[in-house]
């Protein structure tokens, strides 16, 4: 069996055998398929697709090209959330802590920025001090002790999804459906989780820009994880605007933590008590009625909040920082970006928004770029809000000047002017299960 024949073979749109999967997988994994043919056939999946046998087989080759987490020990509770990917979604930062001082184990493992989109793990190492690597024992111990552990994923597991994750980011091959579908379940699938939750974003900001395609999304990833007996329900979410106001790391954080000391913006808050929701109706069989009252009980207790000092201290992090936001990492340059004229904001386009985001800094070009964690974007208007003359729509941040002018041009480009406001959009677009 060769590499390159398979490559053709998926070009020319064919189907690909249980084997012939599992050969490329443990292949690309031991180094005997190098990164440009792994490439090759990317681009040659995000062409010709896969159908679900060949998804299901991909996802069940990655899971099994490294180590599995064994979560057995905590039953039903444990529970995890994945998102898709967007533009300012903090949102794990947000459900982690509510889900866990509320019964549920999160035992998760995250990622780093794709493209224009931000990574749970990222903004977690904008935290001075917080390790973002456990041992296997650390990481069970800190679930059983506190109900949560966040960390980067492992060298160990599925480690083929690991160096395919990379090579997608700089080969234009992200926004295929059965590699987004495959590298989300089979990480899921691997971190031992018993129930999950899926966060599919549509819209610009998004890699599925419409709803059939969010759909197709969720409905293949739910139907992998009940072949393999979990409990999976996919939420999808709107992505044409950017999720709260802050985009970049350390920025994220503080307006993570807002939101649990029960401020930060109305979009980003209620995103973020659907999921917590739905993961608690999963893992202790709430109704949807009765999870959404605890969720907002432990935010306005100040349970939630406690829960996650309690959380970034066990794993090295200043958990000061998560009330003094001065703590976090600071750009030395900022930049007011004003309106030069009044109207009404009727759209934005959440991509560009997170290109001029990366552009600052705070997200990566190839997959060897260093993170700015200072960097970001604070957008202060968005669709609906009028504006007048001479207005502040937004504050760039970077520790590099250069960066501030492409990044502002290419801010104001995303925005979409008019006279009358426009009609809102909803949050939530609807669930799989």
């Amino acid at each position: 069996m060769r590499m390159v024949d398979l490559i053709e073979r998926k070009k020319l749109g064919e189907a690909l055998t249980d084997a012939q999967i599992r050969f490329i997988i443990e292949g690309f994994t031991d180094g005997s398929i190098p990164d440009y043919q792994m490439s090759a056939f990317a681009m040659a999946v995000l062409f010709r697709g896969m159908d679900d046998r060949e998804t299901a087989v991909l996802t069940d080759a990655m899971m099994r090209s490294g180590d599995t987490v064994d979560l057995s020990r905590f039953g039903d509770k444990s529970v995890d959330k994945h998102s898709t990917g967007g533009v300012g979604d903090k949102t794990t930062l947000i459900v982690a802590p509510i889900v866990a001082c509320l019964g549920g184990r999160v035992a998760k493992m995250s990622g780093r920025g794709l493209g224009h989109t931000g990574g749970t793990v990222d903004k977690l190492e904008a935290i001075p001090g917080y390790r973002t690597v456990l041992t296997p024992e650390e990481f069970m111990q800190q679930v059983a002790d506190i109900g949560i552990a966040v960390i980067g994923q492992s060298g160990n597991l599925t480690p083929a999804d690991k160096k395919l994750y990379a090579l997608r980011d700089v080969t234009a091959t992200v926004d295929s459906l059965p590699l987004i579908a495959s590298s989300i379940m089979s990480k899921k699938l691997a971190a031992g989780s018993h129930s999950i939750v899926l966060d599919v974003k549509i819209g610009s900001g998004a890699f599925m820009k419409t709803p059939e395609d969010g759909a197709r999304l969720a409905e293949r990833m739910v139907a992998i994880g009940r072949h393999c007996g979990r409990r999976v329900r996919a939420v999808m979410t709107d992505m044409d605007i950017p999720l709260g106001k802050n985009i970049g790391n350390a920025l994220e954080v503080a307006e993570a933590a807002d939101v649990l000391l029960g401020r930060g913006p109305d979009d980003l808050r209620e995103v973020s008590f659907v999921l917590a929701q739905n993961m608690l109706e999963l893992c202790n069989g709430w109704s949807a009625d009765e999870a959404r009252s605890r969720v907002e009980e432990a935010v306005a207790s100040g349970a939630a909040f406690r829960k996650m000092q309690q959380w970034v201290a066990a794993q090295g992090g200043d958990a000061l920082a998560l009330e003094d936001h001065t703590r976090l990492p600071q750009a030395r340059h900022a930049l007011r970006v004003t309106a030069a004229h009044g109207g009404y904001i009727t759209a934005t386009d959440a991509q560009r928004i997170g290109e001029a985001s990366c552009i600052l800094g705070a997200g990566r070009k190839t997959k060897d770029d260093a993170i700015d964690y200072a960097a970001g974007i604070a957008l202060h208007r968005k669709p609906g809000d009028r504006v007048k003359t001479g207005e502040e729509l937004a504050v760039l941040y970077t520790n590099d000047e250069k960066t501030l002018a492409p990044a502002k041009e290419l801010l104001l480009s995303a925005l979409t002017w008019g006279e009358e406001a426009p009609e809102p959009q909803p949050l939530i677009l609807g669930v799989v299960e």
